[in-house]
Order: structure tokens, then sequence, then C-alpha cells
């Protein structure tokens, strides 16, 4: 079963590739990998839908309850900061800053009183296989893509021939995969929930029958 899961993580990640150079074969020197691009619009996707993992992790589990609420929390953020230009365009400038607030605000008074709580959901969940996707995914999205598509560091290794492109190809692919291996750490987390979850209904079932008095 490991290795089933193995490969399908494995295409997976290369079709995510695959849709990052579309753009690149379809218009070559014209692409621009912006905001109305295919990259742009699946991470949107990815960010959204690992959300909804979490948040259904957090229904499923009493124990990873706060975590997954707290990570699908962040997703949102993620998602709604990734559709500002939609929001800008078809709500009001700013629009995502107030989403994302309210976000938070809802969050903080879901958890009010329970912070110690929401600590320990979290130290629990430090130690599942989701922990080690979810922090990479967010490292790569948040500092190393960024890093990544420097403008300054385009401009030096390519001189007089750098092109824009380039650079928001490498930073906006590179955030792609940072959203997948997120979506990956949401469904391992699923996984693992659900997995525990049919386990303790097992050993729920096993131990009533166990008490059930024998016929004679």
């Amino acid at each position: 079963m490991f290795l089933l899961r193995g490969l399908i993580y494995l295409f997976f990640i290369a079709g995510v590739a695959h849709v990052i150079s579309l753009e690149g074969f379809e218009l070559g020197p014209n692409a621009q990998y912006s905001e109305d691009s295919l990259t742009e619009t699946l991470q949107d996707a990815l960010a959204g839908f690992s959300a909804i993992l979490f948040f259904i992790s957090a229904y499923l589990s009493v124990k990873f309850r706060y975590a997954g609420i707290l990570l699908g929390a962040l997703m949102s953020m993620m998602f709604v900061r990734e559709a500002d230009a939609f929001l800008d365009e078809y709500a009001f400038d700013g629009a995502w800053q107030i989403i994302v607030t309210a976000i938070i605000l809802t969050v903080l008074l879901s958890i009010k009183g329970k912070f110690g709580q929401a600590y320990t959901s979290l130290k629990e969940y430090s130690t599942t296989a989701s922990f080690g996707f979810m922090s990479a995914g967010i490292v790569i999205i948040i500092a190393f893509s960024r890093l990544m598509g420097r403008g300054s560091l385009w401009q030096t290794v390519m001189d007089d021939a750098y092109m824009r492109v380039v650079k928001n190809m490498v930073e906006e692919g590179t955030e792609l995969l940072g959203y997948t291996i997120v979506v990956l750490a949401a469904v391992e987390l699923l996984v693992y929930v659900y997995r525990r979850r049919d386990q303790s209904i097992r050993s729920i079932i096993k131990s009533n029958l166990v008490r059930l008095p024998k016929l004679t």
C-alpha cells in the first residue's frame, strides 16, 4: 500500500510540473505566469482544497481538532491571499485583507480559553508524517520561492539576456510545488485520522462483543 501511495505522489508532482511547463510551451517568450495563468489558478485550487481536507480532519478527530482548525484556517487565508487580484476586480480593493482579518478573529474566538488544548493538539500533530510535509510546503511557499524569485538574482545570472518570464516561472512554479506538498500533508493527516478512527470503532465493537453473554 505504501508503494502505491508513493507512486501516486510521484505522478501527482510530475503532473504539477507538467502544468507549470504548459504556458511556457504554448506562449514561449510571451508567457507571463501572471495572476490569471494556469499555474496561479492551480495554486488557488490547491490552497482551497488543502484547507477543506484539514477541516475534514478536524471534524473527524478530537485529538487533532484544533490542529486541523488552525491549519485549515492558515490555508484558507493563503487561498484568499492568492485570490487577491480576483477580489480586487470583482469585490473591492483590499478585500482580501478584510477577509483574512475575519478568519483570524474567528479562529481566535473559537479557541478562546482553549489555548492549552490547541497547543496539545499541535504537539500531537508534530509527531505525524503530515507535519514534515506541511513544514516543508510552508517554507517553500513563504521563503524558498521568494528567494528563488528575486529579480536581482536572475538579472545577475542572465545579465543582458535577462527575461522576467524566467524569474516568474521559477518563483510561481516553486510556489506551486509548495502548495502541492501542503496538499500531500493534508492527505496524510486525513488518512491517518481515518485509520485511527476506523481502528477505534473496531476496538469498541470488539470490546462490546466480548461483554455480550455467551449463549448456552
